[in-house]
């Protein structure tokens, strides 16, 4: 048994770069390598880390064993993607199916050291999303043919991402309750799949303009059921390049900027913010697993919301004008016949004052 075992150790010792990225890609497709949160990875990243290894890591590092290859070999791959005019997150991106195998070959005893730590890497700059106000939204929409409008309704007031877009059906939408019940997304090769995590399986309100749209689309469409909603067929999810080319005609035609599904999703999640909603709903809503993922990817105002965050702030912290006393209103009005009089630098109290210094008339007229 032992023998056994120290032959497996000295065989995984000698694999080189280019068999564990093939170990890898086998893995992360039939499901035997699982992500981080012990769930399997999606389809649409197994395809990615695929290209990814065969693109860069293999050709320049494959030859490698994952014993030997050092921080340095590392550094020095990094770099030269650099000279290539990649971006910083593109690199981040290639590097982290490496980063999965060396998490793996760790575990497993293979090696002691992670040679993709500690690296000098390219700043990721990060980038405002673009947020388009509430009344933009709505024109984006009117200028929008009938057929087109409900999906883009849809994405812009209930974030859905694209993906749960094109795996929507009719038995998902609760016009009932006000509803979308989102259990799928859509894969471009697989086709139906299971969301994204655990959270992303969720119930999203619908707001009035999107209620308006879908029952509409319905109609047009006459599909029920488990028909999708928004699918080119009944069983056939749109094509994402179609249904953008569709709106970014109508948008040029009528003088605006055309948005992306993806920005329309960051359009709502903000909405949703800006609207002074439940942080933990609007996070559920989102399909994220954390508040603090929505908070820090969504804590800020759409905009121009800084301006009415200023106006609130200002009225909370302008102390309020007090209202005159009674005393105060009568002695401050010179036409009033029962002014107080100066007599010697000191007041005359007037008729009845002194009768009413008992404590609830002193409350009632604001002397107390």
């Amino acid at each position: 048994m032992f023998y056994r075992a120290a032959t497996r150790t000295s065989a995984s010792l000698g694999a080189t770069i280019a068999e564990a990225a093939e170990v890898l890609i086998a893995g992360v497709h039939d499901g035997t390598i699982l992500d981080r949160t012990g769930k399997p990875y999606k389809p649409s990243t197994a395809r990615g880390y695929e290209q990814l290894l065969h693109a860069y890591v293999i050709p320049a590092l494959g030859g490698w064993k994952l014993s030997e290859l050092q921080r340095r070999e590392v550094q020095d791959f990094v770099d030269g993607l650099r000279s290539q005019g990649l971006s910083p997150s593109t690199i981040a991106n290639i590097l982290d199916p490496l980063r999965v195998i060396f998490r793996r070959a760790i575990r497993r005893d293979e090696v002691a050291i992670d040679p993709t730590e500690n690296l000098d890497l390219p700043a990721i700059r990060g980038r405002r999303d673009r947020i388009e106000p509430p009344q933009k939204a709505h024109e984006l929409l009117a200028a929008l043919p009938d057929s087109e409008r409900a999906f883009w309704a849809t994405a812009l007031f209930c974030g859905l991402r694209r993906g749960e877009l094109r795996g929507l059906q009719w038995t998902n939408v609760d016009f009932d309750n006000g509803l979308i019940r989102v259990e799928r997304s859509w894969d471009p090769v697989k086709g139906p799949v299971d969301v994204k995590t655990g959270a992303g399986r969720r119930a999203v309100p619908m707001a009035f303009v999107v209620r308006r749209e879908l029952m509409a689309h319905q109609q047009r469409t006459q599909r029920d059921g488990t028909d999708l909603v928004f699918g080119r067929t009944k069983t056939e999810a749109f094509f994402a390049s179609t249904i953008r080319a569709r709106a970014s005609k109508a948008w040029g035609a009528a003088g605006l900027e055309p948005i992306t599904p993806h920005e329309a999703r960051h359009c709502a999640i903000s909405y949703f913010i800006a609207a002074g909603l439940d942080w933990k709903q609007i996070s559920t809503w989102a399909g994220h697993g954390d508040v603090r993922q929505t908070w820090n990817r969504y804590g800020h105002l759409v905009p121009g919301g800084e301006e009415q965050a200023r106006e609130r702030l200002d009225a909370y912290l302008t102390p309020p004008t007090p209202l005159p006393t009674v005393a105060q209103s009568v002695a401050h009005d010179p036409q009033n016949a029962e002014t107080p009089r100066q007599l010697g630098g000191s007041e005359v109290p007037l008729p009845g004052f002194e009768a009413a210094r008992s404590g609830s008339d002193l409350t009632r007229y604001g002397w107390k």
